[in-house]
């Protein structure tokens, strides 16, 4: 709980950090947070230092999950935002996995030092990449903003076009967004649509369910070593935003979008119908499994059912990773305008680890108060509610330039349509 106070907090932070060192440097000034907390989890000698720990590390994820989505997408080619915009989520998933994996055989101390390397490592690397152009071009840099695009398009492309493009975009919106323009239309739909996203992705349950994985599996009696839980749903998260990052500019956002949709709220049904009809024993298969000294038979319910449990909380991760989980952290930086990138973003992150650390805290009192099931109903119809979220308010932003989609705020479908086919 206390490391998503921390992200929460990262979150308020980077609304500052964005506008103000810049994409680049914010990411790098979240590594002196990050070094911080490691340290002192890893030195720990009281309680006070692991949770101090925990909330600086926090608090670096939170910056980072703010302004990496904006950088990314303000640097990226149109043809490969989609790809890369899912980079942060393959990486973030990836490193869970080899920590899960590491977890199996090193100490927790030994774990906060490996926690260290790609903190540095990243320091190291981003010294050899150049801030986002259109962050130069605000703070009126525009020759350290030239040479930054073409030395992200190569010397040979055809980069002045989109230079200008990015220019006449940030001359329209240099001063800060205000109170009286966050009442127009091409500002607070936007804003809207990244919050309601960003809030819908957390109601859906992914926290609660990943942080509760065992007393789900205790619950419905899965038969699962505890400690390889996290290492399969590491290894399933990682396949599932892999393939999403494929497709995401082939099949487009809206599709894979549905596609998570439907599959989160099948399995959320599955599990609070199984939950519901199914009658479960007071003692589980895997507490009887390790209990040698008073073997009792498996329930009847453990040769067969079971694997239904295993399978809907499978199927939930593979929905969430492909769809609501990177394609959320994309659109934040596709779709918002300019001037409330910065600090919109790091909004969106409040917002969602807030709402990440209510379910967190609710999740067993409203178990232990009217059952298991009532979660994953809960759960469901916030599915339902994606669904039609995805389909009246999220536009299609595959293959479009960011100045392109904002356009499409400030202008309508139509026009938006119409210019992108006279471009291409």
């Amino acid at each position: 709980s206390v490391f998503t106070l921390g992200t929460a907090a990262g979150g308020l932070g980077t609304m500052y950090f964005n506008d103000c060192l810049g994409r680049k440097l914010s990411i790098m000034f979240s590594a002196v947070p990050s070094v911080l907390g490691y340290l002192l989890m890893g030195s720990a000698q009281e309680v006070w230092m692991l949770l101090v720990g925990r909330l600086l590390t926090g608090f670096a994820g939170g910056v980072t999950s703010a302004s990496i989505p904006v950088y990314i997408s303000e640097i990226s080619h149109p043809g490969v935002r989609g790809a890369l915009g899912s980079c942060p989520q393959v990486m973030a998933v990836l490193g869970a996995l080899v920590l899960y994996a590491l977890g199996l055989v090193l100490d927790w101390r030994w774990l906060a030092v490996a926690g260290e390397v790609p903190v540095l490592l990243m320091v190291v690397l981003l010294c050899f990449m150049p801030e986002s152009p259109r962050f130069l071009i605000s703070k009126g840099k525009e020759e350290e903003a030239l040479s930054a695009l073409t030395w992200l398009r190569g010397q040979d492309a055809n980069y002045w076009w989109e230079y200008e493009q990015i220019k006449d975009s940030v001359k329209e919106q240099s001063q800060p967004v205000t109170w009286a323009e966050l009442k127009t239309p091409y500002i607070y739909k936007p804003v809207a649509i990244t919050l309601l996203m960003r809030f819908l992705q957390q109601l859906c349950g992914v926290t609660p369910i990943l942080v509760y994985l065992q007393v789900i599996f205790d619950s419905t009696e899965v038969i699962l070593a505890s400690q390889y839980d996290a290492v399969i749903v590491g290894a399933v998260r990682l396949v599932s935003v892999i393939f999403a990052a494929s497709f995401m500019d082939r099949a487009g956002r809206k599709i894979l979008l549905y596609a998570s949709a439907f599959i989160m709220l099948a399995s959320n049904l599955t599990l609070g119908f199984y939950i519901h009809y199914v009658p479960l024993h007071p003692t589980n298969a895997s507490a009887t499994a390790g209990n040698s000294s008073n073997p009792s038979p498996v329930p009847p319910t453990a040769n067969g059912l079971t694997v239904l449990p295993l399978i809907a909380t499978m199927s939930f991760i593979v929905g969430y990773a492909m769809g609501w989980g990177p394609i959320t952290w994309l659109l934040m930086g596709e779709v918002l305008p300019l001037k409330a990138r910065g600090v919109v973003s790091g909004l969106c992150v409040l917002v969602s680890w807030l709402t990440a650390f209510a379910l967190t805290k609710a999740f067993l009192p409203v178990k232990d108060s009217f059952g298991l099931e009532v979660p994953f109903f809960f759960f469901s119809i916030i599915c339902v509610m994606n669904l039609i979220f995805t389909k009246w308010l999220i536009p299609e932003t595959k293959g479009r330039s960011l100045e392109r989609i904002e356009s499409y705020f400030r202008t309508g479908r139509k026009s938006f349509l119409e210019s992108f086919r006279r471009h291409r």
